[in-house]
């Protein structure tokens, strides 16, 4: 509520007009300015107009009148002088409209008068009640905001008014009920009478050789790190004499936060549904957001809870066969299965699965044999080198990555070579033709290549096999998988390389292994080797791809059990694109966040590694249109990266009626929605910018020559996700991707379309708190906003997205080159200079 003391004037009036100005009023943030006190307000009572529903603004459809009175009452024996009521401003404009009578309906042919004109009488006698009608027509979706201003007496009071305008799109993804966090549970104690079930089905017995450690925590440094104290070893920093207990340590700090993380996702009173004889379903609120994140082969622990905590109560077992987008399928004992019916209620106990963290603790310990270059390269290190011919290519490639491929046919042990690539510059298509090399010119070469990710080990063998010229054979090739991966999950072209019994992924036994020349995994499943008994020394060359994306306890998994001095050890990556995914923030921040890639990169001798035969960089980017990487070249990588894409102008033609300014592919559309979560589900979505992306997708489709799979939306929530997939699905555009930046990086579409979500400035700790959304966040912009190869598109609130840095230099650089269309833009937070500034043709000016 705010009051003014009225202007001394002469001037008596009822007047209506848009003569102020409004910025954005972040509704949930400000509540003050629309939950008022009548009790301080004086002698005149005024209702509040369009008053919220279930703590959200009322909404409209786009087109059409919503209608709400205003009353004005005089709660006192005098009376009071009214002087005039006016809309003192609205955004947008003219969209609000004051009326003495009430508005006729929509289909009426009568006209609303929109001004109040002179009254006889403007005194509000004693206990007299004026009603004043207030209006709102959108024409355009997004928040509607007004203030509307009334002086009475000698002061002036305001009202300030929301109304979301939505299409019947966004209508129709309203929450289906409203939004209720799941309390924290309280852990469930469990006795030596658990019924244990039958675990999923594991790789067969042979896969013994060499048996994984339990690894348990140590009770003194699980008690220190739970005292909130820094144990000693973190404190010195990293180095060649402490590896192994530095990163251990930082490893339990992981494992309790886990730990913790997964006892606050308990569940009392929660029921089960059959699916299938051998399964149970269980509902898990949070496991799309991954919270809690719960993998094949996990177990959960659960007991009626009718029984509640008395004695003898059995407590049952159950392991994790498949998770599904909210839900996972448990197998338990035979007896719950038996007497179980969907009415009953269980209380559930997650626990965490230990069995990747004893991988890493593995590949720590025994990273300390490594040769020290590998860990710990000097600018002493000296490079060692073989002669070899000239390559003949069996792909077409750029001078630098000719260049990285000879130099890896020539090296020899460590160091690591280092293939730097920036977007889109080929590094993946680098490294593949690096591997053809080896297999075509070392009759005795054996490779592992491992990736951060399944689609990226599949992306890597599906370059290997589509390669007709290299003329590798089927059986040279083994994509090993985890056994937890999912059978439909791998491409029916691709099960070939793969080996499993009933639809379950397996290990095969060693001596099939060493038949293969070319094994590709990754960083985690290439533990099931050392298991099966591959020894170091085995595999000539190790290619890791995407390596800024694994911790580096990660990476050592293959280099710690398969490395000797003789192997070559190949890194590609992108130290400023996606970083490891860690937890624990204390662990994050102490170091287990930074990538083995990253680490080396601070290092002397990799800052000049070009000249020392240590790396190479990629500078030539063949995705994206120059405008497009103009500006995160500048950000990210000194303005090196040079714009290699042919027939940019072709692939703009079919779009460039979409755009307001044809030579500039980047386009911000300003929209104010709201942010939204519905049932227990805590992911957020917008489904104002949810509508405005499928509206852009049908205009795409109409005005250009695109097919849905050249478009992709990036969304940072899961929830925003399944609603825009939900509706492409309806209207049967399903091949267009709609994913996270994480599902992104390493692809690209014709068309991107960034969908950011945020309308609310105080949501932005929950999202640094959980690493969730677009903001403070620059390696994940980077990934964004580089995965469109000819035109851009950004959605989102700029007064919201305008509080990062790097995102407020991309809206005002679409400002700057007229491609900015939408709501009033904020004021303006860090001005870019005259030499900093971009023209329209993504050079500097």
């Amino acid at each position: 509520m705010n009051t003014n003391r009225r202007d001394n004037s002469d001037d008596e009036y009822f007047v209506i007009g848009d003569k102020g100005e409004i910025g954005f009023i972040d509704f949930e943030d400000a509540k003050s300015v629309y939950d008022y006190d009548p009790t301080t307000e004086g002698p005149v009572l005024i209702s509040v107009p369009f008053p919220f529903v279930g703590g959200k603004p009322q909404s409209v459809l786009v087109g059409e009148t919503s209608k709400c009175a205003i009353t004005v009452g005089n709660n006192t024996s005098d009376p009071v002088e009214l002087w005039g009521v006016k809309i003192f401003c609205s955004n947008p404009a003219d969209s609000f409209t004051l009326s003495l009578t009430e508005p006729p309906p929509a289909n009426s042919q009568t006209k609303c008068v929109r001004g109040f004109y002179s009254l006889e009488d403007r005194v509000l006698q004693p206990h007299e009640r004026l009603t004043i009608w207030l209006s709102c027509k959108p024409q355009e979706m997004g928040m509607h905001t007004s203030v509307v201003q009334f002086d009475v007496a000698d002061e002036r009071l305001e009202r300030v008014v929301f109304v979301l305008a939505e299409d019947k799109v966004s209508h129709s993804l309203a929450p289906n009920r409203p939004y209720s966090s799941v309390p924290r549970r309280k852990q469930i104690a469990v006795d030596n009478r658990n019924l244990v079930s039958s675990r999923p089905t594991r790789a067969t017995a042979w896969g013994t050789k060499n048996k994984l450690p339990e690894f348990p925590i140590p009770q003194d440094v699980r008690e220190l790190l739970q005292n909130k104290q820094v144990p000693g070893v973190l404190e010195g920093g990293l180095s060649r004499e402490n590896y192994a207990t530095f990163f251990s340590t930082l490893l339990i700090m992981e494992e309790l936060h886990l730990e913790g993380a997964m006892r606050c996702h308990n569940m009392e009173g929660v029921h089960m549904k059959r699916k299938g004889s051998q399964f149970l379903a269980l509902e898990v609120p949070g496991l799309a957001e991954k919270r809690p994140s719960l993998v094949h082969g996990d177990h959960v622990s659960v007991k009626r809870a009718a029984y509640g905590n008395a004695p003898g109560t059995t407590v049952y077992k159950g392991y994790i066969h498949c998770v599904a987008a909210d839900e996972v399928l448990l197998r338990f004992y035979d007896d719950l299965q038996a007497f179980h019916w969907n009415g009953n209620l269980y209380d559930v106990q997650f626990t965490y699965n230990r069995v990747n963290m004893r991988r890493l603790y593995q590949a720590v310990e025994a990273a300390v044999s490594l040769d020290p270059d590998l860990l710990f390269p000097s600018e002493s290190t000296q490079r060692k080198l073989t002669q070899t011919a000239e390559i003949s290519p069996f792909s077409r490639l750029n001078e630098e990555q000719k260049h990285s491929v000879e130099m890896i046919l020539q090296c020899d042990g460590a160091p690591p070579y280092v293939i730097f690539g920036p977007p889109g510059t080929g590094k993946t298509m680098t490294l593949v033709e690096a591997m053809l090399q080896v297999h075509a010119t070392r009759k005795n070469g054996q490779i592992l290549v491992c990736a951060a990710s399944n689609s990226a080990a599949d992306h890597i063998l599906q370059k290997l096999i589509s390669n007709e010229v290299a003329n590798v054979k089927d059986n040279e090739i083994f994509r090993l998988n985890a056994t937890g991966r999912s059978y439909e999950d791998v491409h029916p072209d691709h099960i070939r390389f793969c080996y499993f019994e009933d639809t379950i992924f397996k290990c095969p036994p060693l001596q099939a292994l060493l038949q293969y020349r070319i094994i590709i995994s990754t960083y985690m499943s290439s533990s099931l080797l050392h298991a099966e008994g591959v020894k170091h020394g085995h595999f000539t060359h190790i290619f890791l791809d995407e390596c800024g994306q694994a911790s580096e306890p990660e990476v050592m998994v293959p280099l710690s059990n398969f490395c000797s001095r003789e192997t070559l050890v190949v890194l590609a990556g992108d130290p400023q694109q996606l970083g490891p995914v860690v937890y624990s923030k204390e662990a994050e921040a102490f170091g287990l966040g930074k990538s083995y890639l990253e680490r080396l990169f601070e290092s002397k001798v990799y800052s000049n590694g070009e000249k020392k035969g240590f790396l190479t960089k990629l500078v030539k980017n063949y995705r994206c249109h120059p405008a497009i990487l103009d500006l995160p070249s500048k950000l990210f990588y000194n303005a090196e990266l040079i714009a290699c894409k042919e027939d940019t102008s072709s692939s703009i033609l079919g779009i460039a009626d979409f755009l307001p300014n044809k030579e500039f592919p980047v386009l911000f559309i300003g929209i104010q929605g709201c942010d939204e979560r519905e049932g227990n589900n805590p992911s957020w979505f917008n489904r104002i910018e949810a509508s405005k992306v499928v509206e852009i997708i049908n205009k795409l489709r109409a005005k250009a020559d695109i097919d849905e799979a050249d478009i992709g939306v990036i969304t940072p929530y899961r929830q925003q996700v399944l609603k825009i997939k939900g509706i492409l699905e309806n209207w049967e555009m399903s091949d267009v991707k709609v994913g996270s930046v994480e599902q992104f990086q390493g692809q690209e579409r014709e068309v991107i379309i960034v969908s950011t979500v945020r309308s609310t400035v105080k949501h932005n700790h929950f999202d640094k708190t959980y690493s969730l959304g677009f903001l403070s966040n620059p390696k994940r912009f980077n990934v964004a906003i580089t995965r469109a190869k000819s035109l851009l598109i950004i959605v989102g609130n700029p007064h919201i997205i305008s509080k990062d840095p790097y995102w407020e230099k991309l809206l005002w650089l679409c400002v700057e080159n007229n491609s900015y269309k939408g709501c009033p833009l904020p004021e303006r937070q860090c001005h870019v200079s005259t030499e900093e500034s971009i023209n329209f043709s993504g050079k500097p000016k």
